[in-house]
C-alpha cells in the first residue's frame, strides 16, 4: 500500500477540477511527449482498452484513438499494431485481441486472463441477442479445428440476407463461441474478425481457467485508475463496465474502496470544501503531477477525437470534467441531428473548444457543420482540419455551416 493510503484520510490529496483534468489528460496520453513511447501498443496498454466502431468517416474509430495521441502515423502502421500477425501462433503471439470491455474493444493480449469473469458471465446466460444452436457452435469449433483461423463468411457466411442483425446461425454460433472463450479474435482482414481457436494463439501462460471473478474486477479498476489519472467511483465503474457482467464485487461503496485500495489506488477528493467528491488516484499519474496535482502540465494535443475515444466515452463525465455535452447523432434521424451525423469533439488547449462533423469527398476534406465554444478556438480549429486532412490523404479543406457565422472568415483565414 502506498503511503497516502496508509496515512489515512487525513493526509489525503485535494485536486481542483482543473488538477483533475490535467492529470486524466496526460494518463489519457494528450499531453507531453513521452506519450509516444512504445507507439500503438505503448498507447494501447495505457489506456487499456481502444473501442472499436463500424462507421468509418475520415477513418475508424481504433485509427482515430491512435492518431490523436501519436499524431499523423500510417495508418497501415496502425493497423500492424492492432491485428499484424498473419499467422499468430504460441511461438509468436499476438499483441492484442478483441473483447468487451466499454463495449466492443481492441485489448492487450496479456489482459485475456482477467477477462474470465466476464466470459463465465455470458456462458452462464442461455443467449445475448439471439437464440443459439449446439449443433452450430459444434460444428463451428470442428471447421477451426481442421482448417485453422476463419472468417464467417468463409465459416459459411455471417448474415442470412435481411438486416443488419439478421445473423446466420453460423455467425451466432462463432459470436457465442467468441462470448465464453472457446474462440478468439486477434486478427482482422478486410475489417473481418478472423476466428480462431485460443490455444494455437496464445501463451501457455495465458491459457487455462482465468483469473478468480475478484481478481478480474481489481484488474479492471487499476487499470481505469491508471487510464484515468483520477476517477470518482461512478469513473471507475464506468470504464470498462465492470458491473454489468454478473459481478457484484462494486455494488456498494464500501466495496468499491476495498477493490480500489487492492488495486493500489489512493484516496483523493475533487473540489474544495462542501462541494468535495471522493475520488481514486493512481498513485504514478499523482506522482507525475507533483504530488498534489498542481504539476499536471505540458504540451497539449491539438486533435480531433473520435466519438468512441475513451477520454471522452463516459458521457456524464465529460461533461462534468470539461462542460462538453457530447452527443453521437449518427443514429439519429438526420432531421433531428443538431451537431451532425459524425461530430468529432476539437481538444486542444487541454479543453473541448468546439466540434466538426467531416465527411472525405474525393480530395477534399469537407467540415460540413462546425461550431466553436469560443473564437480563440478558430486557429486550433483550422489546425485540426489540416492535419487530419493530410492524414487521410486530402489536399484541401472545406467549410459547410459554421456556428457562429461570423467566425467563417476567421475560419478561411487560418486555414489559409
Amino acid at each position: 500500500m502506498s503511503p497516502a493510503a496508509a496515512a489515512g484520510p487525513a493526509s489525503q490529496v485535494s485536486l481542483s477540477p482543473d488538477d483533475a483534468r490535467l492529470i486524466t489528460l496526460r494518463a489519457q496520453g494528450l499531453t507531453g511527449t513521452e506519450s509516444r513511447r512504445g507507439g500503438v501498443p505503448g498507447m494501447l496498454r495505457r489506456i487499456g482498452a481502444v473501442q472499436l466502431d463500424t462507421i468509418s468517416v475520415l477513418a475508424r474509430s481504433h485509427e482515430l484513438v491512435a492518431y490523436a495521441r501519436l499524431g499523423a502515423i500510417p495508418r497501415t502502421r496502425i493497423e500492424r499494431a492492432y491485428w499484424g500477425q498473419e499467422t499468430a501462433s504460441a511461438a509468436h503471439p499476438p499483441g492484442a485481441f478483441e473483447y468487451w470491455s466499454h463495449a466492443a474493444c481492441v485489448l492487450p493480449i496479456e489482459e485475456w486472463p482477467y477477462y474470465a469473469f466476464r466470459r463465465r458471465a455470458l456462458a452462464a446466460r442461455l443467449m445475448r441477442w439471439h437464440a443459439t444452436n449446439e449443433k452450430a457452435c459444434a460444428e463451428v469449433l470442428a471447421r477451426l479445428r481442421a482448417d485453422g483461423p476463419l472468417t464467417a463468411t468463409q465459416l459459411g457466411g455471417a448474415k442470412k440476407g435481411g438486416p443488419w442483425w439478421d445473423w446466420s446461425e453460423t455467425k451466432i454460433a462463432v459470436e457465442r463461441l467468441l462470448d465464453t472463450g472457446e474462440v478468439i479474435c486477434v486478427r482482422r482482414t478486410g475489417w473481418r474478425r478472423v476466428y480462431d481457436l485460443p490455444e494455437r494463439v496464445l501463451p501457455a501462460d495465458l491459457l487455462g481457467d482465468g483469473k478468480p471473478d475478484e481478481e478480474c474486477v481489481r484488474r479492471l479498476v487499476a487499470t481505469a485508475g491508471r487510464a484515468l489519472g483520477v476517477a470518482t467511483r461512478a469513473d471507475l465503474l464506468e470504464y470498462q463496465r465492470v458491473r454489468q457482467w454478473g459481478v457484484q464485487t462494486m455494488s456498494t461503496v464500501a466495496a468499491t474502496h476495498e477493490v480500489a485500495l487492492a488495486a493500489g489506488l489512493v484516496p483523493v477528493s475533487i473540489g474544495h470544501g462542501d462541494r468535495a467528491a471522493p475520488a481514486w488516484a493512481d498513485p504514478d499519474a499523482l506522482a507525475a503531477a507533483g504530488g498534489d496535482g498542481t504539476g499536471a502540465r505540458g504540451r497539449h494535443r491539438v486533435t480531433l477525437l473520435s466519438p468512441f475515444d475513451s477520454l471522452i466515452w463516459d458521457r456524464k463525465r465529460t461533461l462534468r470534467m470539461f462542460g462538453f455535452e457530447h452527443v453521437l447523432e449518427a443514429y439519429v434521424p438526420q432531421p433531428k441531428r443538431v451537431h451532425g451525423y459524425y461530430t468529432m469533439p476539437l481538444l486542444a488547449r487541454g479543453r473541448l473548444l468546439g466540434r466538426v462533423d467531416p465527411v472525405r469527398r474525393g480530395r477534399t476534406l469537407v467540415a460540413r457543420q462546425l461550431s466553436l465554444d469560443t473564437p480563440a478556438a478558430a486557429e486550433p480549429m483550422a489546425r485540426a482540419l489540416r492535419e487530419a486532412a493530410s492524414w487521410v490523404g486530402c489536399d484541401d479543406v472545406s467549410l459547410g455551416r459554421v456556428s457562429p457565422p461570423d467566425l467563417t472568415s476567421r475560419l478561411e483565414a487560418a486555414l489559409r
